[in-house]
């Protein structure tokens, strides 16, 4: 019995801190790194309609991640930062930066003599972007107590939402399309 009872607490805290606005962040970081390998292998194949698919999926998920950084968890977290607004700031200059390469992306297709070159710096920006989320903002915004559960609600709800709108399913760390979660509240009745 008391096996069972430390299974279920582990569960439950895996369950939460998954679902936590910081590491669903991250799984959202981890996703886009995969596909920027899976492209630079299509791209090292000459599979041009892998690379054209590959960064269709890669421009989509930066556009859904960037919208709920900018609307969700920047905004809370310059609450809690305080005099580190800054980090906040730069971030949103590197999100500007990123869809400006999006647009350009999205206006090619893979026999563009720029396409691999232009995919390459929206990976390389958007690289050095998650390490300055992953090493200096998120730990951060968890020192200052930023109440990332309930914070990691609004993002998966306006996350599907997004996703919905651009006609993406959701994704797993892998890339590979998942089915939606169902939900874990009970209605009493």
């Amino acid at each position: 019995m008391q096996r069972r009872s430390a299974t279920s607490s582990t569960r439950a805290s895996r369950s939460s801190s998954r679902d936590d606005a910081v590491s669903m962040l991250m799984e959202d970081h981890k996703k886009v790194q995969k596909l920027f390998r899976d492209f630079e292998k299509a791209h090292d194949k000459e599979d041009d309609e892998a690379c054209q698919q590959i960064a269709q999926l890669v421009c989509a998920e930066l556009e859904v991640h960037a919208t709920l950084e900018e609307e969700l968890f920047y905004p809370a977290a310059r609450e809690v930062l305080g005099q580190d607004e800054e980090l906040i700031d730069e971030a949103e200059i590197e999100h500007q930066s990123a869809k400006d390469l999006i647009a350009q992306l999205r206006a090619m297709d893979a026999e563009d003599q720029k396409f691999a070159a232009t995919f390459t710096v929206l990976a390389e920006y958007v690289k050095h972007h998650i390490k300055e989320e992953e090493r200096e903002m998120f730990p951060k915004v968890k020192k200052a107590k930023l109440d990332v559960e309930s914070l990691g609600q609004e993002l998966q709800a306006r996350k599907s939402e997004l996703a919905q709108e651009m006609g993406l399913g959701e994704r797993g760390p892998d890339g590979a399309e998942e089915r939606p979660q169902r939900s874990r509240t009970r209605v009493a009745g």
